[in-house]
């Protein structure tokens, strides 16, 4: 299964990006789906995950209740609503897939997560 993520761009402190993993493979439906990001200087982290089979969502403690996270599994497609955005949340937003199943265990660093691609940038200026 292969993911790219789209839907990045350029916005105020406040306003809101919808971003996009579009998942290629009859079975991208099974995968827990996980976003992650790398802002400058600053370690990657994953923001937000949801599962392949209860659809459960997971948030880091840093975008839980501003971020949002959907699956819709007959476009093969999971978006990630990004709300009330601050520069804080400027960085490279990666989507990827659990390689080894359904769930979103270790989301938060990506640990069994992949492949990568080349990400979607978002900038929000102050």
């Amino acid at each position: 299964v292969q993911l790219q993520a789209s839907g990045g761009g350029a916005v105020q402190a406040g306003g809101s990006l919808r971003l996009s993993c579009v998942a290629s493979g009859s079975t991208s439906g099974f995968y827990g789906i996980g976003w992650f990001r790398q802002g400058p200087g600053k370690e990657f982290e994953g923001v937000a995950c949801i599962s392949g089979s209860a659809y459960t969502p997971y948030y880091a403690d840093s975008v839980k209740g501003r971020f949002a996270i959907s699956r819709d599994n007959a476009k093969n497609t999971v978006y990630l609503q990004l709300n009330s955005l601050s520069p804080e949340d400027t960085a490279v937003y990666y989507c990827a897939k659990n390689r080894y199943g359904s769930g979103c265990g270790g989301f938060q660093s990506g640990t069994g997560f992949g492949p990568w691609g080349q990400g979607t940038q978002v900038t929000v200026s102050s």
